[in-house]
């Protein structure tokens, strides 16, 4: 009989550490379960969402190439500013692919809260202003007195609704708010013809502009590149002499890369652009002369994109 209790009672004693078990087993097993289902709950929306691309938070809108016969009926013109392009959203000035640009906490202040704003920064006209205003841009650490010359020019309110001559409107009542003369909207106008959009246009690439750019007046907003935002630039035309070739590389090995080339001047530059495969094949010839494109000069008296045309002789 003692035998018998004692067997009964290891028995009952099995089965409780046996229940024990298998509630701890269960416990561990639902724990689990509640805790994927909670990592699932709690990871923020920002991890599980693709992250956007930059600048598509606030996308600006990019121009196309205007043809040289452009009829600027319909259009709001501007001149195009050399500068760096840059978005305010409100809290932040952002280059239009989304990076921060470390402006100074004084210019910023300026800016008004919460209203963003597409435009240039700008440090005037001439050689060496856009490496001015660019190389300040690239800066870490702003210095104000850097700043003092540079100024915003807005021409679009970024996600605005309406026409683009409405939002030109709201622009420039948001600027005269401000009251800063670093703040400044850029001067839109309605020209009259063809002519006088070429005058306008030669009329600012004297005084060492960049040229125009014209937007449809009913325009609404859109970001990316679009047909109703036009850059209109000069394409110059001058001769130079061939000095020399230099070897291509990759796809154009065993061809010519570029001609080494000496205009009237003096100025020695590479051409590496304008020419066929057959042309590369058998280029120009030393001390022949060439017809070449540019669109004016860099601040180191470079022509800026030259390009080549033709042979000179040919029509």
């Amino acid at each position: 009989m003692a035998d018998d209790a004692a067997d009964r009672a290891a028995d009952r004693a099995a089965h409780r550490r046996g229940r024990r078990l298998g509630l701890r087993s269960g416990l561990a097993l639902l724990g689990g379960w509640f805790g994927v289902v909670w990592k699932v709950l709690a990871v923020p929306p920002s991890l599980t969402d693709p992250e956007p691309r930059p600048g598509e938070r606030f996308g600006v809108t990019l121009a196309r190439m205007a043809p040289p016969d452009i009829d600027p009926a319909g259009h709001l013109v501007s001149e195009k500013y050399d500068g760096v392009r840059a978005v305010w959203d409100g809290r932040a000035l952002r280059t239009r692919h989304g990076q921060i640009i470390q402006a100074p906490a004084a210019f910023l202040a300026r800016l008004p809260a919460q209203v963003p704003l597409d435009g240039e920064l700008w440090l005037g006209r001439g050689p060496g202003r856009f490496d001015a205003v660019s190389a300040l841009v690239r800066r870490r650490r702003p210095v104000g007195a850097d700043w003092a010359q540079v100024v915003y020019l807005v021409f679009e309110l970024p996600r605005g609704g309406g026409r683009f001559d409405e939002r030109v409107a709201r622009l420039v009542e948001i600027v005269a708010q401000q009251d800063w003369p670093q703040l400044v909207a850029a001067e839109q106008r309605r020209v009259e013809s063809r002519e006088a959009l070429r005058v306008w246009l030669d009329e600012v690439v004297a005084a060492g502009g960049e040229g125009l750019m014209l937007h449809r007046a009913d325009a609404p907003f859109v970001a990316g590149r679009t047909d109703w935002l036009l850059k209109l630039k000069p394409v110059q035309e001058d001769e130079a002499v061939v000095i020399g070739h230099t070897p291509g590389e990759g796809r154009l090995s065993g061809l010519m890369g570029a001609l080494q080339v000496r205009n009237a001047d003096g100025t020695v530059f590479l051409i590496g652009t304008g020419f066929s495969d057959a042309q590369r094949a058998a280029p120009p010839p030393v001390g022949s002369r060439i017809v070449y494109s540019c669109r004016g000069q860099t601040r180191h008296g470079l022509p800026r994109f030259p390009s080549f045309l033709r042979i000179g002789g040919e029509p």
